[in-house]
């Protein structure tokens, strides 16, 4: 058997918004039209089988009991609260595994996605009330957009800020929800830059790497406070160059990273 058993396919598209040709997101729709409990700041493992027709079939032709999925991990950027489905943000990496595969997925098609969602990047041990300064390149932005979009307005914390960084401006997913919700939220603040946008383009906002919003004049300027480890809690995701650097500088500063046996400040998840 060369073919795929329909009913590991478990997952359709419900939704797909292509932002450019490199950059989609993704909503999934479980079959049962339900998701598993998560929480925010957690991720999914998706899959589909590979193109060479051996999902079912071993190399030396002989068959299978369980199939062969090439499978990956992807942040949610969907809140627990909108069950009927997950939400995934994701870039075309053309040498990667699995995403040139699932580029070409359209709506109404169907994927394996592992009911169970993990990951241990949640506010869970988290202190309440004190400022959230979420800081990320890419597609890193996602686990923050599943923790903004379930704790707004609760109190969870006192100022939420979501620092992004990408290339070039029309990598900025979610930039028109968080632009409305900054206007709307004195207490939250949306900081994009761009670092290789291109001359010429109508971008007037920030350029450079995200780190240049990190020096204290700056910051102060842009959300009229400062950075302390008593008040604030740093939350890092995306490119590892990006995570190194602001941990570097701000242990510098008093601020302590998170262990698996002692609560910090700095909290990070690596996208590779």
């Amino acid at each position: 058997m060369t073919t795929t058993q329909p009913d590991i396919l478990n997952t359709t598209v419900l939704e797909r918004e292509d932002l450019h040709e490199e950059l989609a997101i993704i909503k999934l729709q479980p079959d049962g039209g339900k998701v598993e409990e998560f929480l925010p700041g957690q991720f999914c493992t998706l899959g589909l089988p590979p193109n060479d027709g051996s999902a079912w079939v071993k190399p030396d032709g002989t068959p299978r009991t369980r199939p062969k999925l090439i499978r990956r991990a992807y942040s949610i950027a969907s809140s627990p609260l909108t069950p009927e489905y997950v939400e995934v943000y994701v870039v075309l990496v053309s040498e990667g595994k699995l995403t040139p595969s699932l580029w070409t997925i359209q709506q109404g098609e169907k994927l394996f996605m592992d009911p169970r969602m993990r990951g241990e990047f949640t506010l869970e041990r988290i202190r309440t009330g004190k400022d959230m300064i979420c800081i990320s390149t890419g597609t890193g932005l996602a686990p923050f957009m599943s923790m903004l979009r379930t704790h707004k307005g609760s109190g969870r914390w006192r100022r939420f800020v979501m620092v992004h960084g990408v290339r070039e401006s029309r990598d900025l997913g979610y930039r028109a929800e968080l632009e409305q919700l900054a206007a709307e939220d004195e207490s939250l603040f949306y900081l994009p830059i761009c670092s290789r946008e291109p001359d010429g383009s109508d971008w007037a906002g920030e350029h450079g790497r995200v780190d240049a919003l990190l020096q204290p004049t700056k910051f102060e300027s842009l959300t009229g406070f400062g950075l302390s480890p008593e008040e604030s809690d740093l939350f890092l995701c995306g490119n590892p160059a990006m995570i190194t650097n602001v941990e570097e500088q701000f242990t510098k500063q008093g601020f302590a990273t998170t262990t698996k046996d002692k609560v910090g400040t700095i909290h990070f998840e690596r996208y590779w």
